[in-house]
């Protein structure tokens, strides 16, 4: 048996070297991505860097606005809150019983004759 195999094998490689041998033909490697393309996905690459950096930069801007707004808004309520609290004290300190209580310690007399009604 292992006679008719070597037969066999000797019988197919004559075979193969008689057949034509073909050149391997050489493909070109071409690229998938033209030059046109690269130019264009470069030229895209830096717009969309360039767009995101403003956007960005825009962002922190507009923080910083809206920081300063909320510091001057907060320095607006304060004074708005001292002067309510001025206007409460100048009220209680312009009564008619304290201003007499005053006069009184000066040293002053009320007499209806100089007192004058002023109306606002």
């Amino acid at each position: 048996m292992s006679n008719l195999a070597q037969k066999h094998h000797y019988q197919i490689e004559p075979e193969r070297k008689n057949s034509p041998k073909t050149a391997p033909v050489r493909e070109e490697k071409r690229s998938l991505i033209t030059l046109g393309e690269k130019i264009l996905l470069v030229i895209f690459t830096v717009v969309f860097c360039f767009l995101a950096v403003k956007i960005v930069s825009t962002q922190a801007a507009i923080y910083d606005v809206n920081k300063d707004i909320q510091t001057v808004e907060t320095t607006i309520e304060k004074q708005h809150k001292s002067n309510k609290n001025l206007e409460l004290e100048v009220s209680e300190l312009s009564t008619y019983e304290r201003i007499l209580k005053k006069a009184k310690e000066l040293g002053l007399d009320l007499k209806e004759q100089n007192v004058k009604v002023v109306q606002d």
